[in-house]
């Protein structure tokens, strides 16, 4: 149970900051019908405990061993980014007729995808955060910690979409709107940034 309990609380200080994966559950949760913001949730929860299994398990190492792959994802990653955060500066908010249900699945698959799997900082911090820990925990350890892990993002992300759901029926359009700007803008800061990264990485600024 310790050892399940350390994996919860790393994992809610793991995805409880604002980053690609928490936009894109408060956005769905203000722009779409309950049914559909679980399902985003859930989608989201699926990638998000892949990725930490994967950090956990060794992506890391896999990085450091094939160099150029850590600046694939890097260089590519910080443009989808900066995708995203265009895509939002320039999309309207709209109560009227209802919210938008006709979000295929699929498009809430490969965007959750995306926000999770071609975020570079979510893979190094956490291959930086998990990794160590692993090495730290006893033999049989694994499971129960990364049951934790995923427990987790469970709570966290099912709770915030509730709550911003709930709270969405106060959001007028205008309200909407600079919510969408703000992320929008935050996410364009954050691509910028890691561009920067990756212009250093490779080498071409000192």
């Amino acid at each position: 149970m310790n050892i399940y309990l350390q994996g919860l609380t790393m994992g809610l200080a793991y995805v409880a900051p604002i980053g690609l994966q928490n936009l894109f559950v408060i956005n769905s949760a203000l722009t779409q019908r309950r049914s559909r913001v679980y399902l985003t949730a859930l989608i989201v929860i699926l990638w998000d405990v892949s990725l930490g299994v994967s950090c956990f398990l060794g992506a890391g190492a896999l990085m450091q061993a094939v160099p150029w792959l850590q600046k694939v994802i890097l260089g590519l990653g910080s443009l989808i980014v900066i995708w995203i955060g265009i895509g939002l500066l320039r999309s309207r908010a709209s109560l009227e007729g209802g919210k938008d249900v006709n979000v295929p699945v699929w498009k809430l698959f490969t965007t959750a995808f995306v926000v999770t799997w071609f975020n570079p900082q979510a893979i190094i911090d956490g291959t930086m955060m998990l990794g160590p820990f692993r090495a730290s925990l006893p033999a049989g350890g694994d499971l129960p910690f990364i049951c934790g892990f995923g427990s987790a993002s469970v709570i966290w992300f099912l709770a915030l979409s509730t709550i911003v759901s709930l709270l969405g029926a106060r959001f007028n359009e205008k309200v909407l709107n600079i919510i969408n700007k703000v992320c929008g803008a935050v996410i364009i800061f954050y691509g910028c940034k890691l561009i920067w990264n990756f212009v250093q990485l490779m080498g071409w600024v000192k």
